[in-house]
């Protein structure tokens, strides 16, 4: 567990540092390179995890699977990713005056707090520490929101604040009546910690944890995004800072629905019904629609790109409530490419709304023709998303569409429905403003597309061939979710 601890004590010097240190001129470099030693820690761990199968820690605080050592590592990569393409990028919002050194104090003391939560949700065996660290990425992100100190940004936070804290309320309830239901069979010194709870699942009073699920799949469900209680996200996107959208969508709702899932095992265990699995594919189906539905409607580039995280959650949750091996992998899957395609797209996204001076589509038009490299970067990206072949995006949503016709055939027509919608209504925006004529006196800036070409690299090659080490990931942790084996 030397390496588990490693992930957790990097950030958390980091944070430290950055707090303690104040900006430095070099403090885009320290954040690179932070987050780069985690990347190996993680690494390392994984690697642990696939010889020695599950890791449990001596005092049985922290575990670690196949489900969340693949998290892990892409909470790691991405946190890297963005932290490359975060270094100039901030620098540059410091040159015109929008950022001072204070608030670069503050946004890397954040970024790190914001990683360490991320690995703290991932690692712990605990389901009340999950909660409280859920609660640390909320109180780190809202700093992080509200960075430009205008108006819109600090208002974008109280609503992300209340609208999360309202919901991680609801977790909390959740939460306790997960205790409520373990101290009933004798479990009280380790009621919270989820390896003796799925032990004992079987045993666990089944109408508590059915009330309890709902608890949590609101309350976690919030930070999804799923709907009714998704306001808080295109807000969250649009005011902040763009590195903070790229970790929002490529890790924070990863994270929640993680513990969703989770809590679906342990009620899945408890009642031996689909009443879990059929409240997600509800409210994941109904995200879905509505994430592609508001794509048409948006004039903020951010916010655009926000509303298809709306929707890509809505489909991953869809999945793992079907269940079975073949939706279970094909979630696995999205999680994946999702993270890496979405946080490229914010990158390009950064860059465009830089060279434009401003987030209006209206206004941001004819990339390829000011600066080719962002302009393709947000094509190709858009491509993926969409779910064009080649890209890994095509592979999951293709696995979701087989496993729907397979499980609910007569949900698969709402399913291709909704992708032809978001298809329409990211291509009816994305093509003026990389195609459109370019506005006079709009000239290149200096961009850090690396992680762009990184990223869509990866999602590339996902929807070729997925990598052997990659497969036994997905596969242990399909077998380890829907206790069977893909297809």
């Amino acid at each position: 567990m030397i390496a588990a601890y490693l992930v957790l004590l990097i950030p958390l010097t980091g944070m430290a540092f950055f707090a303690l240190a104040g900006h430095r001129a070099d403090s885009g470099i320290w954040n690179i390179r932070l987050n780069a030693i985690n990347l190996v820690a993680t690494v390392w761990l994984a690697v642990n995890v696939l010889r020695e199968g599950t890791i449990l820690s001596s005092g049985k605080a922290f575990l670690v699977d196949p489900f969340n050592v693949y998290l892990i590592v892409l909470t790691a990569f991405v946190g890297l990713t963005t932290a490359i393409f975060s270094a100039p990028y901030m620098e540059h919002e410091k040159e015109i005056g929008r950022l001072n050194d204070a608030r670069l104090k503050l946004y890397h003391a954040m970024y790190q707090g914001f990683m360490l939560s991320m690995y703290l949700v991932l690692t712990t065996n605990n389901m009340g520490i999950l909660w409280v660290a859920m609660e640390g990425a909320t109180l780190a992100t809202v700093l992080l929101v509200s960075l430009y100190r205008t108006p819109e940004s600090v208002e974008a936070a109280w609503k992300y604040f209340i609208l999360c804290g309202v919901g991680i309320a609801q977790a909390l309830f959740g939460t306790i009546l997960l205790y409520y239901a373990a101290e009933q069979i004798g479990s009280e010194e380790n009621a919270l910690l989820w390896s003796v709870l799925y032990e004992n699942a079987g045993k666990l009073n089944p109408e508590v944890l059915k009330i309890a699920f709902v608890f949590l799949l609101i309350g976690y469900g919030t930070k999804i995004g799923l709907v009714p209680l998704h306001n808080w996200l295109p807000d969250a996107h649009s005011e902040g800072p763009t590195p903070m959208s790229a970790v929002l969508s490529g890790l924070l709702l990863n994270d929640a629905l993680y513990a969703v899932v989770r809590n679906k095992m342990l009620v899945d265990g408890a009642t031996h019904s689909d009443m879990a699995g059929f409240l997600m594919m509800g409210f994941g189906l109904l995200s879905f629609l509505v994430g592609a539905l508001f794509l048409h409607r948006q004039k903020d580039i951010k916010r655009l790109f926000s509303y298809s995280s709306i929707e890509h959650m809505g489909m991953m949750t869809f999945a793992f409530g079907i269940g079975g091996p073949l939706a279970t992998f094909a979630a696995l899957l999205h999680m994946t490419v999702h993270s890496l395609t979405k946080s490229a797209i914010f990158v390009t996204v950064g860059h465009a709304s830089q060279l434009a001076g401003t987030q209006s589509m209206e206004k941001i038009r004819g990339l390829i023709k000011t600066q080719p490299e962002v302009g393709w970067g947000l094509l190709i990206g858009t491509v993926s998303i969409a779910g064009f072949p080649p890209f890994g995006v095509f592979t999951s949503e293709f696995l979701v569409l087989l496993a729907t016709m397979h499980s609910y055939p007569w949900l698969a027509p709402l399913l291709l429905l909704g992708i032809g919608i978001a298809f329409a209504g990211l291509f009816r925006h994305i093509q003026p403003i990389v195609y459109g004529d370019r506005p006079e006196g709009q000239q290149p800036i200096k961009a850090n597309l690396w992680p762009v070409m990184i990223h869509l690299g990866l999602v590339l090659w996902l929807g070729l061939a997925i990598p052997g080490f990659l497969a036994d990931w997905f596969s242990q942790a399909t077998i380890l979710i829907s206790g069977s084996a893909p297809l």
